[in-house]
């Protein structure tokens, strides 16, 4: 699990670091940033992992949502890992900004030719944790995970399924039930095949209707979002909490759209929502 430091920045006393090392799980190189806040230099912190949107990257979160003050402050250590793979020449990977590159979904394919390397769920849920403990001062028992837009569905996804992974959970504008948006039904037909069956184990609502995380979980929705009618569908996770029993915050916020602005206004709220939760 050899990690390489691509570079290092100081940042509210701590530090912030971009790597890049050999997935096992994707079989090509990855990104990832990682933010060390000061009490990392004295013993273990809780580790807070961002799974971003459509066409970002590692970078995006760590450059423009203004999360490392506040994680600065409340000791937490934030990881970003990229959308998808890269480096592969697969037809169709770059043809659209909604698929292939830039656009894991955070799934494991199952379909040819994505099946190779398109291996997010596994990467985020597995190598990375593992990579993280091994190479940073991390308290284990103390994980959450967060996301916005299609990594808001991964992190309710990767956080629903792995409770015990994960002790807290939250998202921006998710894409709350992809089986029942074209966002998801394009890419899940793509990575996943027809077999709608199979889809059920990547979808927010689906999942939370059928058993609850033990933990609340926020979510924060812009009221002018462009993406909220065809897109997103909140109203499936509040029928979902309300089926399961699952503590559910979704807070509306007049005026907001879909953007980084929107994620600066309430990014601290949802890291004191981890905090408290990891203790």
């Amino acid at each position: 699990m050899a990690i390489k430091e691509l570079s290092r920045h100081r940042c509210f006393g701590g530090w912030q670091l971009f790597l890049q090392h050999d997935s096992a799980e994707i079989g090509l190189p990855m990104k990832l940033g990682v933010f060390l806040p000061p009490a990392a230099e004295s013993g273990k912190v809780p580790a807070l992992t961002y799974l971003a949107g459509l066409t970002c990257t590692e970078e995006t979160f760590l450059i423009k949502a203004g999360a490392q003050r506040v994680a600065a402050e409340l000791g937490l250590m934030l990881i970003a890992p990229d959308t998808s793979p890269r480096g592969t020449d697969f037809s169709g990977q770059a043809e659209s900004w909604d698929f292939g590159l830039g656009a894991g979904f955070y799934l494991d394919a199952t379909e040819a030719p994505w099946k190779a390397h398109w291996r997010m769920y596994s990467y985020v849920t597995k190598e990375l944790p593992a990579l993280i403990a091994a190479t940073f001062p991390v308290d284990t028992t103390r994980r959450g995970i967060f996301g916005h837009s299609m990594g808001g569905h991964g992190a309710l996804v990767c956080g629903l399924r792995n409770p015990d992974l994960y002790r807290s959970v939250s998202a921006f504008a998710p894409i709350s039930h992809p089986m029942g948006c074209p966002w998801g039904e394009k890419a899940f037909t793509g990575y996943l095949g027809p077999d709608r069956k199979s889809w059920a184990a990547y979808d927010a609502s689906e999942l939370m209707t059928a058993k609850a995380h033990p933990g609340p979980i926020l979510v924060d929705q812009g009221e002018a979002d462009q993406f909220l009618e065809v897109q997103l569908h909140p109203h499936t996770l509040e029928a979902a909490a309300k089926a399961s029993g699952q503590k559910l915050t979704l807070r509306r916020h007049d005026g907001y759209d879909h953007g980084y602005y929107f994620i600066q206004s309430f990014v601290a709220d949802h890291l004191r929502h981890h905090a408290k939760l990891l203790g």
